[in-house]
């Protein structure tokens, strides 16, 4: 009997033994097979040719077609801000950060409507854009371009359509919620334009700058391209020299941009050898510590900076930095949560990667990737009171510009995220007893949160 059961139990052990080595196999194999540079290329390659010669309607498609295909596919399925850019595409984003092209001149966002659809929206025409001349307000929904309709399009698909040679025209159709809720669509013409995109701009969306009564300027950053330090840097000594004594940094919807610009325009506010961000990646040349370099300091003057949902990425490193620091009070909203780096790559074609290579961090090593930057003070603010604000912001030296039906709305308009800021430094400004300027903002407040909203 103990013969049997010894018999049996050897059995099942050597069992065991045998599937357990066969399991650690087959996974071995699979891993092996995964990383099979050769053999997944040589897939790849009959795929690639077989689709080539079998495909239906192949007369329609080269092999760059396919291979680009493949490419933007592979590269899109790592995360939402990796892509692959044919040469035209990595043109067009070359154009974008060295802030000049033809095109129609308007600051276009994608917002959903009712149904949850994204529907292109105009935040705001350009200074002296075309698009602004021929009567394009904030708000006005962009639902075709060229009798095509832009249901589904994003920021790249309207860069694509709207953007073209100066001098030539294009016909949009537009979407524009009345007064009384009722809704006015109507085509119109634009004629392209070189248009030469300013980073810095003052409440009126020029390039004045001028202080308020109590001594408080104001620049909205509506990205961070490759002069954004520099136009920031103009338009902080031209309200110095008029006395300023505090200012309003909006950096409402500003999508992001160029990391050393973010560093730049942080630093200005920094003493020198202070750290900015730091950034986190596999390999070495990827991972930094970005400090202050002492050039241009404004430290000595109190600042309020204005985020929403729509600040992101380049936002996000300023506020982050400048909040951690207790340089800054952070008002609006929360922004976007936009934490990581991409690296350009250009390729011999003439293409280029767009490959997300780093994570970022505050001095603290705040995470903002997924999280974003909640604000010091929560002030929540309605569509409706973005549009009015944005109105009146392009048009309140001429409303005529503006349907008569929305003219007081647009003239009464308030801004309560930029009343709040004013409301701190006006308040930081009396606590000095010596009349001087505080150095560091330390005021922190839990005012009630305000509705956040998801970005879009």
């Amino acid at each position: 009997m103990k013969k049997h059961l010894s018999f049996a139990l050897l059995s099942i052990g050597l069992g065991l033994n045998l599937f357990v080595g066969t399991q650690l196999y087959v996974l071995n194999a699979q891993s092996q097979a995964k990383e099979d540079v050769y053999g997944n290329l040589e897939t790849f390659t009959r795929v690639l040719e077989t689709v080539r010669t079998h495909y239906v309607d192949g007369e329609k498609i080269s092999y760059q077609d396919l291979v680009h295909a493949a490419l933007k596919g592979m590269i899109g399925s790592l995360d939402p801000h990796s892509e692959f850019m044919p040469p035209p595409k990595y043109t067009r984003m070359k154009k974008d950060t060295e802030g000049a092209f033809g095109g129609i001149g308007v600051i276009i966002g994608v917002r959903t409507n009712d149904t949850g659809v994204g529907v292109l929206t105009v935040i705001e025409p350009m200074e002296d854009g075309p698009a602004g001349e021929v009567g394009i307000i904030a708000n006005d929904r962009i639902i075709k371009i060229e009798g095509r309709d832009t249901t589904g399009f994003n920021i790249e698909d309207a860069v694509v359509h709207l953007r073209g040679r100066p001098g030539t025209k294009v016909t949009v159709s537009v979407s524009r919620t009345l007064a009384d809720g009722d809704t006015k669509e109507f085509d119109v013409e634009i004629t392209r334009a070189v248009i030469k995109v300013s980073s810095a701009r003052d409440l009126r969306g020029l390039t004045k700058f001028p202080v308020d009564d109590n001594k408080i300027g104001y620049v909205r950053l509506w990205q961070f391209g490759e002069r954004t330090d520099i136009e920031l840097e103009r338009a902080l000594k031209r309200m110095e020299k008029d006395g300023m004594k505090a200012l309003v940094l909006d950096l409402r919807d500003n999508p992001g941009g160029l990391l050393d610009q973010a560093v730049k325009v942080a630093e200005k506010f920094l003493p020198r050898g202070q750290l900015i961000v730091s950034t986190e990646a596999r390999n070495e040349v990827d991972r930094g510590k970005y400090k202050s370099s002492g050039r241009h300091p404004h430290p000595d003057y109190p600042v309020a900076v204005l985020v929403n949902h729509g600040s992101a990425s380049a936002s996000e490193i300023v506020a982050g930095c400048l909040q951690d620091l207790s340089r800054a009070l952070i008002v609006g909203e929360q922004t976007f949560g936009k934490g990581s780096v991409q690296s350009i790559l250009p390729l011999n074609d003439g293409s280029a990667l767009r490959l997300t290579t780093a994570k970022y961090y505050t001095p603290s090593h705040k995470v903002i990737h997924e999280k974003g930057i909640k604000p010091d003070i929560l002030v929540s603010m309605t569509e409706e009171e973005e549009r009015l604000v944005a109105l009146q912001r392009n048009f309140q030296d001429d409303l005529s510009q503006v349907p008569e039906d929305q003219r007081d709305a647009v003239k009464n308009a308030q801004d309560p995220q930029l009343q709040r800021a004013r409301d701190m430094l006006k308040a930081l400004l009396l606590s000095d007893k010596n009349g001087k300027p505080v150095k560091k903002v330390t005021q922190r407040t839990n005012a009630e949160p305000g509705k956040v909203e998801a970005a879009q």
